[in-house]
């Protein structure tokens, strides 16, 4: 026992870059796929970034980072970080020195190592997006070295798979494809007044007539609205078949968020969180009225804080629909008791092929089948690192 032990040891945390990565777009080159082109956003309200969301949130800083965490049996788990450079050096020069040397089943008091130590300067943002992937990176490691899954980690399969709603620009290609329902990006924001609103409601207007009677549509508003005008929206939309209206506010505003609530309709739900930290933050949330919470586990803290942020919606009785994060979200799903619906990114350019979101970076991906995704038994997330991918450690990425 005490050899096996050992052999859990962490002794290495590396990041790299995957060179083969495109540049971002352009002004003078616009992207046309729906997460950067014209999409509402917290910059809308700046003419010069009204028409690219890529450009309007920074590019460059959005950067994937490739997380690797070794055991002293030779295993590896892999993650990926968001926040290029920055995270980068966060997870070597201040994560790794309250990593190393732990075991790579401690996820508990790893977490709470890595988000005490950088408390002076995180607790939500950049750093949790670090301290996100290095805990990724373990428990997939924690697989790889006992050669379970991570739902098995993590509670136990309850159900065989996942039931999924897409997200695209094309809501009737989600229809057609067998999806519980589609979210399509707000196009217009505040700033761009009546017209653009009314523009909002058009594109509304022909997801709906483009599908089935009684499917599900929510608009996705990515921080990008007041109360006033979110409150109209939902209103204006009610009853062309939207359930829910997503993060229409900036974060931290959760007096809005309770005073949006009590003037939505009742039929519609608010669902915000993908921009939320900490099971703390998703307290917050809870007490505000909100119906949905949707932490990304890349994001939010990592499994380890999904875990806690699952069990404080519990006792307020929200769902809990993960944004995004793919095979990660899905092992979550599949193992807790109320997980009913996942989402799936359409990520390509024209909204109308699904794609696995993490190619060709890694293999192993499950794509849906009729709105369905059957989580694997391989060990881990069940993901492998593609060795054709260019990756260079973070060092010489930044000399370059």
């Amino acid at each position: 026992m005490a050899e096996f032990r050992s052999r859990t040891r962490i002794v290495a945390v590396r990041t790299f870059f995957d060179v083969r990565e495109p540049a971002p777009p352009q002004d003078d080159e616009p992207d046309t796929h729906w997460v950067s082109g014209k999409v509402a956003n917290p910059m809308t309200k700046y003419a010069e970034f009204r028409d690219n969301r890529s450009i309007a949130i920074g590019p460059r800083a959005g950067r994937g980072v490739v997380v690797q965490v070794e055991s002293a049996s030779g295993h590896i788990g892999t993650a990926v970080a968001s926040g290029g450079l920055a995270a980068a050096a966060i997870i070597e020069q201040h994560l790794s020195d309250y990593v190393v040397g732990e075991s790579a089943f401690a996820h508990t008091r790893i977490w709470d190592r890595m988000f005490c130590s950088t408390l002076l300067y995180g607790r939500k943002g950049l750093v949790l997006h670090a301290i996100s992937a290095v805990d990724l990176a373990i428990w997939d490691l924690h697989g790889q070295i006992t050669g379970l899954p991570v739902h098995e980690l993590i509670g136990g399969r309850i159900r065989d798979a996942v039931r999924v709603y897409a997200t695209g620009p094309e809501p009737a290609v989600g229809a057609a494809a067998g999806f519980a329902g589609a979210k399509l990006p707000l196009v217009y924001g505040p700033s761009e007044g009546e017209e653009g609103f009314r523009r909002n409601v058009e594109i509304a207007e022909a997801a709906s007539a483009s599908t089935p009677e009684g499917f599900p549509l929510m608009y996705d508003c990515w921080m990008a609205l007041d109360v006033d005008y979110a409150a109209r929206l939902a209103h204006a939309v009610a009853d062309l078949g939207f359930t829910w209206i997503e993060e229409p506010l900036p974060p931290d505003q959760y007096s809005d968020l309770r005073r949006l609530r009590a003037r939505m309709p009742p039929t519609m739900m608010l669902a915000t969180g993908e921009h939320e930290y900490t099971a703390n933050g998703f307290r917050l949330l809870c007490e505000a009225g909100v119906d949905v919470v949707q932490p990304d586990p890349a994001w939010c803290g990592g499994l380890t804080e999904m875990l806690r942020i699952w069990a404080v919606a519990q006792v307020f009785g929200v769902k809990v629909v993960p944004h995004s994060a793919g095979m990660i979200s899905y092992h979550f799903v599949v193992s807790r008791p109320d997980g009913e619906l996942a989402e799936f990114p359409v990520l390509s350019a024209s909204g109308e092929a699904v794609a696995p979101q993490h190619a060709p970076l890694f293999s192993g991906e499950v794509l849906p089948v009729d709105g369905w995704v059957r989580v694997s038994d391989d060990p881990g997330f069940g993901l492998t690192l593609n060795p054709e991918v260019g990756l260079v450690p973070t060092l010489e990425a930044a000399a370059r």
